[in-house]
């Protein structure tokens, strides 16, 4: 087995406490295939069924939400080590309510679900492993949910420049994001973003250097 499938295996949650030849044991048993996407290829559109279980190993994937009248709303990004759409996997109604483009060239591990089945209800760690991830989604959505319906714009921005400095140990953020990125995250457009931004700067609480924002005043977010 490729080094950097082992790496993305170790990364996933998924093969949490289990030990890396024991995890290679575990997929090389299931008969994996590697899929592999060109860069803005389309892995599955909105109102499609979810068929497999996919587990990234390069790349990167991003999933938008968009409504009749074209807004957006970037509702994940995926990297090495996370399963795709997990929570679809075993749904009665497992028809996909976002689309799924990759944004650079990605590879996946791809399982089938039989195999899969297989896998958790002989491996008590992984089926462990599995409710955990399904759980920590649920509180992921409902976070998501109550930020993008009940925040003003400016709440959101200071909500997402808090949880920033949190992850990084900071009040120096440096952004991973463009600022369209960040926006279609928040379901804002981009003009709203940088007046924000630019509002909260005049206002003494955050100072804007390209992709790197100081937060001098929580209070003030």
């Amino acid at each position: 087995m490729e080094k950097k499938i082992i790496n993305a295996l170790t990364r996933c949650p998924l093969f949490n406490n289990i030990s890396e030849q024991h995890l290679i044991d575990i997929v090389e048993g299931a008969k994996y295939k590697l899929v592999k996407f060109d860069k803005k290829d389309i892995y599955i559109l909105a109102g499609m069924p979810y068929r497999h279980v996919d587990l990234i190993v390069e790349g990167e994937m991003v999933a938008r939400m968009v409504s009749l009248s074209g807004k957006s709303v970037e509702v994940s990004r995926l990297v090495g080590g996370d399963l795709v759409a997990p929570a679809f996997i075993f749904a009665k109604d497992n028809l996909m309510p976002v689309s799924v483009e990759t944004e650079k060239e990605t590879t996946v591990l791809r399982i089938s679900k039989p195999d899969f089945v297989e896998l958790i209800d002989i491996n008590p760690v992984l089926r462990r492993n599995f409710i955990t991830i399904l759980s920590n989604i649920d509180v992921f959505l409902t976070k998501k949910m109550r930020v993008l319906s009940l925040f003003t714009v400016r709440e959101k921005v200071g909500y997402f420049l808090k949880e920033a400095a949190g992850k990084q140990g900071s009040n120096v953020v440096q952004l991973n994001k463009s600022r369209q990125e960040i926006a279609e995250s928040f379901g804002i457009q981009k003009f709203s973003l940088l007046r924000t931004m630019s509002e909260l700067q005049e206002a003494g609480a955050i100072r804007v250097e390209g992709k790197r924002i100081t937060i001098l005043d929580r209070n003030k977010l």
